[in-house]
């Protein structure tokens, strides 16, 4: 009975917990609901849909035009594939309505239609985006009234005068590349879709805006060699594209046909309406507002401004496959797709999952027989695919992405975005999505050889290695097993080796070394290790000379000793070794080699027991790092010791590349070294796979991020100083010096405005940061150059301004591992110009001043 009395309570609680809980129920308003109505528009079908939700606003009382405009724009710069059918909504709610028996006829045409009440709101929204310059948003509301005025609703004049606005900006004075090309696609992409209604208005208008989209696009050619993802010698390359220069070539071909091709391209649905019985909507004359520079920002932010602005570059797309497979950017309906595929993966970087599931369902979006159908028991016989597309949708969105991942100099987004929306889709559609995957692999593995650049080649080597973990490390590697036989430093070779550590990162040894092929796993082969990552502790072994020694200062250092004793114990181990050695030995390294590599002994077991044994050994490491080895600290450093102490952290970590970084990364955090120091370092010992350049661009990245941090400082010191000054002239004059003694004490009231000795800390350490950062680019172009100029075999090295070439070196396929080294070298200064280019142009335009001084 009691038993059952609980079980009736606890019904009764969960009963009142319900209750409570629908009440705390938050509904949508009826407003809420047609918002949402219109963004999911067309979910299932369009043309359907589409008189349904026009009655369905027209007949909502009273009319919320602001929560309809809004939908609208939200559902055009979001979902860029519905703007045919948002045009045609639009269309139909342009027409007044008819009066109803009970209104006043007269007065009903009087008042402005529905539609045109949404398009004027639209317009602010328009206008908000332009003053804000989002280049997206526009282009897309571009799209948006180009469609409108191929229905009729948008006067043609007006339309041609945004175009014309656009086109004035490549003809501004000094304009930046990346604001040229964003105005040139919006002017270009609104005449392919609007192009025949405003030929046939002024046929004289289109011909100039194109002749001077194109005309631009030929003046920055000069920038492409650099971005170039393949590199062809004497020729073209057929792998990849510049977009602008697409948009070219695909407007010139719909010109030269009157732009009759566009019905065949973009969706229409408006196109059967009838002729509007109102007059058309005319877009107002706009003006691009001017680039935004910060006064504040000129003299602190020229580098680090520079190198996000990704868009200054031209944007060059690998391609893969054919243009039977995939669409060719260069044709119209090339150029529309691969467009929409593009916003589709931009536009959805926050839902992978989402973005995955629309570029699946993309062909419904399209003209039927763009795309081949799916296999399957629907597939229809009478089926008619259009002539030069019925492309490979899993291809072409692979194809897409990836060549949006290997953009250079950097990507768009996060390189994990792009791997993961492909894994993403794998899972949504592995019968067809996987085959893509795998044909995309094989396509980049064979551009390997005939010129991938060296960064794309690395980031392949990532994305597959990240692939292959998210699906079992499943590959048929024994396709690879004849290339075994090329020469170690062959591009194919490395990527193997590269793509198996990095998979090795994401796993275990073991696991990884089952799923290869006996001949990868033969340690001849250099491509796994023979023996999983780890530390490599020379002094180990008690038949190693010094084991005793080494032994000593590793208790020490576990026993947490100070190290005042453990320098102490140091110089007396350097003392008994002078005496007992015989002929020349560097005592001094030999110190060095058994305290660093004891240091990290005890560091090993975690990150967090490397970081403290540093911390707490942070004076011996820099007295270590001192001309000589003495128990009192202190001394100048040393550039011998410094590199003797990265050969040592770089032998103890021989196994583990990864943990070579990070301890540099650190050494260099505590000023142990400077990044100039492992610049050095680097040229100095090239190893077997040539420049360690993740080594070089930490040190790198390491003085610019120094100076960014610097700069920011003195920038916030000097507002809140012209702040402070500013509020005391405010305020009259009236006791200065207390109100300055409070800020700075040390100001007096007719004094004149002095830098505060904290701002002139930070100017120094500002300057003298600078002239690191200066020294390191120097160390790294001075490095390039010597490796470049170095005779490494029979072949010649290239004059200055000269590339490696095919005509001087032969053919690729009888190239060594001294042509295949100074290739990647001469790749990897290309790549350190365009990844620094904006440090580069300072160093360069320094150079240029004191030559100019001195003169």
């Amino acid at each position: 009975m009691s038993h059952e009395g609980r079980h009736g309570r606890g019904r009764k609680h969960r009963e009142d917990f319900d209750h409570h809980d629908r009440r705390r129920d938050v509904y949508d308003t009826p407003e809420q609901k047609l918002k949402l109505a219109i963004l999911k528009f067309g979910e299932a079908d369009a043309e359907q849909e589409l008189p349904r939700l026009a009655a369905e606003i027209r007949e909502f009382d009273p009319p919320n035009v602001p929560v309809y405009s809004e939908a609208l724009r939200l559902g055009v710069v979001e979902q860029p594939y519905k703007i045919p059918y948002y045009a045609a909504l639009l269309r139909s709610l342009y027409e007044p309505s008819p009066p109803t028996p009970e209104e006043d006829g007269s007065m009903s045409n009087e008042s402005p239609s529905l539609g045109r009440q949404i398009l004027d709101d639209l317009w602010k929204g328009f206008q908000a985006y332009l003053d804000k310059l989002a280049w997206r948003e526009v282009r897309l509301c571009v799209h948006f009234f180009a469609h409108l005025t191929v229905a009729k609703v948008i006067s043609p004049q007006s339309m041609l005068g945004l175009l014309q606005s656009f086109t004035a900006v490549l003809d501004e004075f000094g304009v930046s590349h990346g604001r040229a090309k964003r105005a040139a696609f919006c002017a270009a992409e609104g005449l392919m879709r609007a192009g025949q209604v405003l030929k046939d208005y002024s046929a004289a208008s289109v011909i100039e805006m194109i002749t001077g989209i194109q005309t631009y696009d030929e003046s920055t050619s000069n920038a492409k060699s650099l971005v170039q993802p393949m590199v062809f010698f004497y020729r073209d390359s057929p792998a990849d594209h510049i977009y602008l220069k697409c948009a070219v070539a695909a407007l010139k071909t719909l010109d030269s046909s009157d732009f009759s091709e566009i019905p065949s391209i973009y969706p229409q649905p408006y196109i059967d309406a009838a002729a509007l019985t109102v007059a058309q909507f005319d877009l107002p004359s706009v003006l691009v507002p001017p680039e935004v520079i910060e006064l504040d920002n000129l003299a602190t932010d020229a580098g680090e401004d520079a190198l996000v602005k990704k868009e200054e570059w031209p944007d060059l797309y690998i391609r893969l496959f054919e243009n039977s497979v995939t669409p060719d950017p260069t044709s119209p309906a090339g150029y529309a797709v691969r467009t929409d595929l593009l916003d589709i993966v931009d536009i959805f970087e926050v839902n992978r999952k989402e973005c995955a599931r629309l570029l699946v369902e993309y062909p419904k979006w399209t003209i039927e027989g763009t795309f081949k159908p799916k296999p399957g028991p629907h597939d229809s016989s009478e089926r008619v695919p259009i002539p030069g597309r019925d492309w490979e949708l899993e291809s072409s969105v692979i194809e897409t992405i990836l060549g949006i991942q290997y953009l250079l100099p950097e990507t768009r987004g996060k390189p994990i975005y792009y791997i993961t929306l492909i894994t993403e889709l794998c899972k949504l559609s592995p019968q067809t999505v996987g085959p893509a995957v795998g044909k995309s692999i094989r396509r980049l593995y064979s551009y390997l050889a005939d010129g991938l650049d060296v960064e794309v080649a690395r980031r392949f080597a990532e994305w597959f290695s990240v692939h292959m973990s998210n699906f079992g490390f499943q590959w048929v590697w024994k396709e690879w097993i004849p290339d075994l036989a090329l020469t170690a430093q062959h591009p194919k070779r490395v990527f193997v080796r590269r793509a198996l550590e990095f998979e090795i990162r994401l796993s275990y040894f073991d696991r990884v070394l089952k799923t290869l092929p006996e001949p990868f796993q033969d340690p001849s082969a250099l491509a796994m290790p023979d023996q999983a990552p780890g530390p490599e502790y020379d002094y180990d072994d008690p038949a190693t000379p010094h084991h005793d020694a080494a032994q000593s200062v590793l208790n020490q250092l576990r026993g947490r000793a100070k190290p005042e004793d453990v320098m102490s114990l140091l110089e007396s181990i350097k003392n008994t070794i002078t005496e007992t050695s015989e002929g020349d030995v560097n005592v001094d390294s030999i110190i060095r080699s058994i305290a660093v590599q004891s240091l990290l002994h005890i560091g090993s077991r975690s990150f967090s027991h490397f970081l403290n044994a540093i911390e707490r050994y942070i004076n011996l490491l820099r007295n270590l790092a001192t001309g000589g080895i003495t128990a009192g600290f202190g001394g100048p450093p040393s550039a011998e010791a410094k590199a003797d102490i990265l050969t040592v952290a770089a032998t103890f970590w021989r196994r583990n590349r990864q943990m070579v970084g990070i301890v540099f990364d650190k050494l260099m955090q505590y000023q142990i070294v400077e990044p100039k120091d492992i610049v050095k370092w680097v040229f100095d010992r090239r190893g077997e796979d040539g420049i360690e350049w993740d080594l070089l661009k930490g040190a790198i990245d390491k003085a610019n991020g120094r100076v960014v941090v610097a700069r920011k400082r003195v920038a916030a010191l000097r507002k809140e100083e012209d702040d402070t000054r500013a509020r005391v002239k405010a305020s009259g004059g009236e006791d200065v010096a207390t109100a300055m003694e409070v800020e700075n004490d040390t100001k007096q009231e007719e004094a004149p405005a002095v830098d505060s000795p904290v701002l002139v800390t930070a100017l120094k350490a500002f300057a003298s940061l600078t002239r690191e950062q200066k020294s390191t680019l120097s160390s790294v172009l001075d490095g390039f150059v010597e490796s470049l100029h170095a005779p490494s075999s029979d072949r010649p090295s290239p004059a200055a301004g000269e590339v490696i070439t095919e005509k001087a070196w032969g053919s690729r396929a009888n190239w060594g591992d001294d042509e295949w080294k100074s290739w990647t070298t001469w790749a990897l200064y290309k790549h350190f110009c365009r990844a620094y280019s904006p440090f580069l142009k300072e160093l360069r335009d320094d150079a240029f001043h004191r030559i100019l001084r001195e003169d």
